[in-house]
């Protein structure tokens, strides 16, 4: 069993989907968890979820005096796992230029944007949702594949300049929720079912799917500069 016992633990991005689902396991697992997202609702909302004493923090991780203000009073963590991101996916002729910096700025930048700020203790870690797409492109996706592309390999940089601070991440395919939130329940319902029908697993991932890997790679001291594919086989399909 993982034990997160009185370790802090930020997770951005944690008042909905994955990070919630990895803050929820994460309190479960003993830890003093803060989510931090850009709203408060969201915000109050998760923390009522958790429970275990959960903290909240207005953060936007594209905003230098929020970064700043948070991040200078926040202390040292013991982990932090970035979730959160606001992208549209479309094909790159379909895209309007500024939507797509928009979404390499929250999902990219933002978190080289806290790695270059956030105090971690010697040996903890710092991780990143990022995406399978980054070695298995798909037509109509090619920004998110260049996204997570780069993810990846920041992830594996700063495995080297930040140590003996830890740094991985775990890419998924579709994961339920989140993302997908635009869509009614019945569209959802349908996705899921058909993109799920393709993959080895035999469904699409959930954010406790994510969330369990994730609280691994933090609890495995031995583990940094990993990238986990955790895609239900999609990539092998």
């Amino acid at each position: 069993m993982l034990d997160f016992t009185d370790q802090r633990v930020l997770v951005a991005g944690g008042s909905s989907g994955i990070g919630l689902a990895t803050a929820v396991l994460a309190a479960q697992l003993g830890a003093q968890v803060t989510i931090a997202s850009r709203s408060t609702r969201r915000l109050e909302a998760g923390a009522a979820q958790i429970g275990h004493g959960a903290q909240t923090a207005v953060l936007d991780l594209t905003c230098d005096a929020d970064v700043a203000r948070f991040f200078d009073t926040s202390g040292e963590w013991d982990h932090v796992i970035v979730t959160g991101s606001d992208v549209k996916i479309a094909p790159v002729r379909d895209l309007p230029l500024g939507d797509a910096l928009q979404a390499f700025n929250s999902k990219f930048w933002g978190f080289y944007h806290l790695a270059s700020s956030v105090r971690i203790a010697p040996g903890g870690s710092l991780s990143v949702v990022a995406g399978f797409l980054a070695t298995r492109p798909v037509a109509g996706r090619a920004l998110m594949g260049a996204i997570n592309g780069a993810l990846e390999s920041l992830v594996q940089g700063l495995a080297l300049e930040l140590k003996p601070v830890r740094v991985n991440a775990v890419s998924p395919a579709v994961v339920a929720g989140g993302m997908w939130s635009h869509l009614s329940e019945q569209d959802q319902a349908a996705m899921y079912a058909r993109v799920g029908a393709t993959y080895p697993a035999g469904r699409v991932g959930t954010g406790e799917d994510i969330a369990r890997q994730l609280l691994l790679l933090a609890a495995t001291g031995y583990a940094t500069g990993t990238i986990v594919t955790l895609d239900g086989g999609a990539s092998i399909a």
